[in-house]
């Protein structure tokens, strides 16, 4: 049995949007949305994973029943991770470590069942709606598009989605994750009709230059 984890240490954003947002902001995000969605999600914050002397960490990780098991294993990015690392390959190699290793760990070993009619994980890479971040997915748009959507884990269906979170300024049942490895590319017509209006990313995609997205 997981043991929740309070995210008390993890600041709460109470005042108006400012143009930055650090991880432990978009960890609290996380965790009240799944705790808001979810009567009985299960969450660890900075999970750590060790698969035969591969270890790491994944920033949020979620088990939901739906009834049966189901995970999300959550990596995000916000300004200073982006200002960190030498590029989007940094940032992919780190998002697929974790598919590769984090079940090779026994304690988080998956099985498939019959019973289950979706995937059984969720393979999150979740970027803040600032303007670094947007710059950053926008510069490297077909890296990120890239990232197949379908996996495989232990022989379990899975999921990939890279995102940005949407609706940060709603309740925790409204936030929202806008894909750009799905049917819409990054700043494609569809994917900017989905951005909702007044928002962080709208207003970050309005700061990009004009020869990465057309808004």
């Amino acid at each position: 049995m997981l043991r929740t984890k309070s995210p008390s240490r993890y600041l709460r954003i109470d005042g108006p949007p400012t143009h930055t947002m650090r991880e432990d902001d978009l960890a609290t995000r996380v965790v009240d949305h799944y705790e808001a969605v979810h009567d009985d999600a299960e969450i660890r914050l900075e999970e750590p994973y060790d698969a035969d002397g591969r270890r790491g960490l994944v920033d949020v990780y979620v088990r939901t029943r739906t009834p049966e098991r189901v995970d999300h294993v959550i990596e995000l990015k916000g300004d200073a991770a982006i200002r960190r690392a030498t590029g989007a390959n940094e940032v992919l190699r780190q998002y697929r470590r974790a598919e590769r290793y984090f079940y090779g760990d026994s304690r988080h070993a998956i099985r498939p069942k019959l019973s289950r009619s979706g995937p059984a994980v969720h393979l999150l890479l979740l970027f803040a709606p600032t303007p670094t971040c947007v710059h950053h997915v926008a510069t490297h748009a077909s890296l990120y598009e890239s990232v197949a959507v379908n996996a495989r884990i232990d022989d379990v269906a899975a999921v990939r989605k890279v995102a940005f979170l949407t609706e940060l300024g709603g309740g925790p049942a409204d936030l929202g994750f806008l894909s750009v490895n799905g049917d819409a590319s990054f700043g494609s017509p569809a994917f900017l009709e989905a951005v909702p209006s007044g928002s962080r990313l709208e207003e970050s995609l309005r700061g990009v230059d004009d020869d990465l997205v057309d808004i």
